[in-house]
């Protein structure tokens, strides 16, 4: 919990103090990347009460969706509060917390350990308003430190250096500078990847192509549409799975990798199979600390191997999974027993609902994840002991539920012609096994 009390000074009193010291200032620092050039700012030492935290900070905003969420306020209540103490205690209080957190690009001390070893080392930016641009986070450890001084005036936290703007800067130039300081090596890696994808998603809600932000960015044009697809996808699960819309601290940290791989793995996909493919991809990150091993190794278990794990998890559960062919009754007179991957355009409605609902969740859930495994184990070629076994009481089940009654005549030869060929397999396997019998192989250590 934060110790410093916001006490927000009118914006008129905070331009009349900027400004009249701006007039005898003489130390300046340059800005870079402002307006296509670099700019030299003048610097100036304020009350440590004046500046005002910007609300429109895309390092902040997953923690703000989470008040919002949490809290039930209203959508406006960080975008329309800038000027209400209320809201910047608030945004004061996410900011401390951001402040203590080790900086993840290099191996040195948080920014409160650096305040207070060093000082401050370089000014913040703001408007000529007193709206923090840049040193949000620097602004909030100082605050805190000064609290604990116990907001004396002689503590060396009780005035800021900042570097001020000019009058007439607009708000677009001032998203340019975050992403600009964004883009800066140093700088980068304290976004999270959710304020990170806020902060592209505001570029280009500009009118900018994916290419030019890429470039604003350093960054690869690819890199940025998948960045915008994975925010997208964990939208979609906060939105429509999860019953969570806008609490991203759920999917900020670990959602990262399976989130971004999320796009890739459903390109190609029918409606039906990446609608599915969502909900294993959903369902293993619900579970995490159920599935062994890391997460994001299981990708191709909701890629190219989905089919595999939906068809499993449907035997598993006796689940109906109703192809279109059998949708449209249209029998042209074939008939095949597909025991390996279902044939496309499947409905997979019921393994969905199956693990959505509460009173068949975890059943659901185990079944996929043994699913997973044994269809990421099958295509390493490395199957389990029981893995012939299992995949015959599997086909066993199959014949077993055939229901040849319901048959079509046209179907009679077809269906013929499939049974003498399932008992030719088996005579083989028969054969197969008998031999091994008589001289088992060795068997190596799993």
């Amino acid at each position: 919990m934060s110790k410093y009390e916001i006490k927000l000074t009118p914006r008129t009193e905070r331009e009349a103090v900027i400004q009249k010291r701006l007039e005898s200032a003489t130390e300046t620092d340059t800005l870079w990347d402002f307006r296509g050039d670099k700019a030299h700012l003048k610097v100036i030492s304020l009350p440590i009460d004046l500046p005002v935290y910007r609300m429109a900070n895309c390092r902040t905003y997953s923690d703000q969706q989470d008040v919002m969420a949490k809290e039930g306020l209203d959508k406006a209540y960080f975008s329309k509060g800038q000027e209400l103490t209320t809201v910047q205690q608030t945004q004061h209080g996410i900011l401390a917390k951001l402040a203590k957190k080790e900086a993840s690009s290099t191996a040195s001390s948080a920014i409160y350990g650096v305040l207070e070893t060093e000082g401050q080392r370089d000014p913040i930016l703001i408007t000529s308003t007193g709206v923090v641009v840049n040193g949000n986070r620097r602004l909030s450890a100082m605050r805190e430190l000064y609290a604990e001084d116990g907001c004396s005036p002689n503590s060396k936290y009780a005035n800021v250096r900042c570097m001020i703007l000019p009058p007439d800067v607009t708000p677009d130039e001032i998203d340019d500078i975050e992403a600009n300081e964004q883009a800066r090596a140093p700088t980068k890696l304290e976004y999270d990847w959710i304020g990170d994808a806020q902060l592209v998603r505001r570029q280009i809600s500009k009118g900018r192509s994916p290419k030019v932000v890429a470039e604003q960015l350093r960054r690869s044009e690819a890199d940025v549409k998948n960045l915008l697809q994975s925010i997208d996808e964990a939208d979609l699960y906060l939105n429509e799975w999860a019953k969570k819309p806008g609490q991203y601290s759920i999917v900020s940290g670990d959602g990262e990798q399976i989130f971004g791989d999320l796009p890739k793995r459903l390109s190609g996909q029918s409606v039906p199979l990446a609608s599915a493919s969502r909900a294993i991809a959903w369902s293993l990150f619900d579970n995490r600390d159920k599935v062994p091993g890391r997460v994001y190794a299981y990708n191709a278990a909701f890629g190219k191997l989905a089919p595999v794990v939906l068809a499993n998890v449907a035997e598993q559960l006796s689940l109906p999974v109703t192809s279109e062919a059998d949708a449209e009754d249209d029998d042209d007179g074939s008939f095949a027993i597909d025991i390996a991957e279902p044939t496309g355009g499947e409905d997979y409605s019921s393994i969905i609902a199956a693990l959505q609902a509460p009173e068949t969740r975890d059943d659901a859930v185990d079944a996929l994840i043994d699913a997973s495994i044994s269809a990421l184990e099958r295509d390493r070629g490395q199957r389990s002991k029981g893995a012939a076994l299992k995949a015959l009481v599997q086909v066993h089940a199959k014949l077993a539920g055939i229901d040849l009654t319901m048959a079509g005549i046209s179907s009679y030869a077809a269906i013929g012609k499939q049974l003498e060929s399932i008992r030719d397999l088996v005579g083989k396997l028969d054969d197969k096994l008998e031999t091994l019998k008589k001289s088992p192989p060795a068997e190596t250590e799993e």
